[in-house]
């Protein structure tokens, strides 16, 4: 089974936290993704940093940016964690955008992410019929799961397509607007987690955007089954570097 699903399967909610590989600095990555297993998430999504990340607020194009100085690529970062599942067993997940996985070649790509363990991609600029028709063989051939992204504007029914083309969990993003915008969640949204959760899809939904400390992280989960922290722990990373880590994720979950 799927490492994705295996960990869906748990009671507790999840914490799934967002980093940007190569960052703060090139040669972090593994020690971020290791501290974060001893700290106690449940998921990692692994950024692979692009120049023109359009769903990213300022925290995380920032440190795309400055990952990206640092001289992380692809094949850096496929190399960088080809050893990961030495000492990590739960889900990872790389997440960025399809333009550098058409550049490294689909395939290609996808049969890596399978030889070092990655479990699912997300790539939000990738379209669900583009992906049915092209890619999904690909994906399942090499067992990874497609992660899709629904925002309060997505309507009922592109839900239920997204919902019957997937098959681990839906990344619920929590406002239209790009990431680390929020300073907490309105009735609006709140009204949008239980429409959603009234729509009682088969596939869990994880909350993503906005969520930045126990607070909004309980406020997520009330309805979904995990949230995904992304600017709040890249800012932690920018102040108090790796060093940072386990404080922040108590601060979450105590």
């Amino acid at each position: 089974m799927n490492r994705i699903n295996k960990k869906l399967q748990e009671s507790q909610k999840l914490l799934s936290i967002y980093f940007t590989a190569g960052y703060p600095e090139l040669e972090d990555t593994t020690t971020v993704i290791e501290r974060l297993v001893e700290s106690g998430v449940d998921m990692i999504e692994i950024g692979l940093p692009f120049s023109d990340p359009l769903a990213d607020g300022p925290t995380i194009q920032e440190s795309s940016t400055a990952a990206l100085k640092n001289g992380m690529t692809t094949a850096k970062l496929f190399d960088q964690i080809k050893d990961i599942r030495k000492s990590v067993d739960i889900p990872l997940i790389v997440m960025g955008y399809f333009n550098p996985m058409l550049q490294y070649g689909v395939e290609k790509f996808c049969a890596t992410c399978a030889e070092i363990g990655i479990d699912g991609l997300i790539m939000p600029d990738l379209p669900l019929a583009e992906y049915e028709e092209h890619y999904q063989a690909t994906f399942e051939k090499y067992g990874l799961k497609m992660i899709f992204l629904i925002t309060p504007q997505t309507s009922d029914e592109r839900i239920r397509q997204i919902d019957a083309a997937s098959d681990g969990f839906i990344y619920m993003v929590s406002s239209a607007s790009t990431t680390g915008k929020t300073s907490g969640f309105s009735s609006v949204q709140t009204d949008y987690f239980e429409r959603i959760a009234a729509l009682k899809l088969k596939n869990p939904q994880i909350v993503g955007f906005g969520i930045k400390d126990e607070e909004t992280f309980k406020a997520a989960t009330q309805t979904a089954k995990g949230a995904i922290i992304g600017s709040a722990f890249i800012k932690t990373l920018t102040e108090k570097g790796i060093e940072g880590i386990s404080g922040f994720i108590k601060s979450i979950r105590p």
